[in-house]
Parts: C-alpha cells; structure tokens; sequence
C-alpha cells in the first residue's frame, strides 16, 4: 500500500472525484437500501457541507505512481467530518468511505491517523465521536479497531421508511 493524503474538497473542484467514490462503494448504499447511487449526491453533500460552520469534507487521495509525484493522484475515499460539533473541542465523522477496490487494505486506518493528529495538534480538538448505524457491523469493527469505545448513547433516525438505532462511539485524543 502506498501512502495516502487527505484534502479538502470543494464543490468546484471535486465532485467528479467524489461521485466516483460514491459510485465505488455499491455496498454501501446497498446497505442503506437504494437500488443505484444517487446522481447528484457528490454534488448535494459538498454544498451542504459548504453551508454547514465547521464541516468539511475530506478527500483520500493516494499517488497514482508512487514513484513519479508528476503522476498526480485518485481520490480513493472520503471522511465527512464537523469540527466543533456537539461541542467546542469535539470533532464529529459523519462518514468514512473507502472505495471498494481498496477496502482492508489499511487505507481507512491510515487515513484516520492522519486526521487524528491534525485535529488534535492542529485543529484544537480533544475527542472526536462517530455515529455508526446499529447494522454498520464493518464501520463498528473498524472504529473499535483504532480504539474508539462505545458511548452507551444511542438515538434513532429515519433511513428511507425506516426508523434505524445509532450507537455513538468516541475517542479521546492524544496530543
């Protein structure tokens, strides 16, 4: 695996890109019961994102050639993050994307590191908390695995004609 980055997106710039990642996850939206990705979706989320004070959406882009920087990159999944949200120093993930093609391949773990640094050295955060829905098990596993424990908060949303349980899980940071 080689190493990856994460950038802010803009809607000027990145909604292709996105849409792409969008439409490498067909699991994910599987999952979430919609018989194909949404068009338009990349688009939708980079302006409300854009609207919303603290959110962002970050890019996981990796090297093309990792030998040639030249070469440029691909945006291979995204991270839809909120910085003081619920509270002053709390950072909220609203989603974490991995394309498909480089799911279990660290890419996740990798990309979550980077931003745990950043939000703690750069962004002044202290902990940051994740939502997951109850049936996510794979996000679940994933979270636990880089040591986000289970808050004992849950809430309820509607997903399409269904009322779905969040679990909450958080994790200190480390400065």
């Amino acid at each position: 695996m080689s190493a990856i980055s994460l950038i802010p997106l803009s809607a000027e710039l990145h909604t292709a890109a996105l849409q792409e990642v969008y439409r490498a996850t067909p699991g994910y939206w599987k999952m979430h019961h919609f018989a194909a990705i949404p068009e338009g979706q990349a688009a939708n989320d980079l302006k409300l994102a854009a609207e919303a004070p603290g959110r962002t959406i970050l890019g996981i882009v990796q090297r093309i050639d990792p030998n040639d920087p030249q070469a440029g990159a691909a945006m291979i999944g995204m991270i839809d993050l909120r910085l003081h949200w619920p509270g002053h120093t709390v950072a909220s993930i609203g989603l974490m994307m991995v394309a498909e093609p480089y799911q279990r391949q660290q890419v996740a773990t990798q990309a979550w590191h980077l931003l745990a640094a950043w939000l703690a050295a750069s962004a002044g955060m202290l902990k940051v908390r994740v939502s997951i829905e109850q049936f996510n098990v794979a996000a679940l596993k994933f979270f636990e695995s880089v040591d986000f424990k289970l808050t004992g908060e849950t809430s309820r949303m509607h997903l399409g004609t269904k009322l779905v349980r969040l679990l909450y899980m958080e994790q200190e940071l480390r400065i």
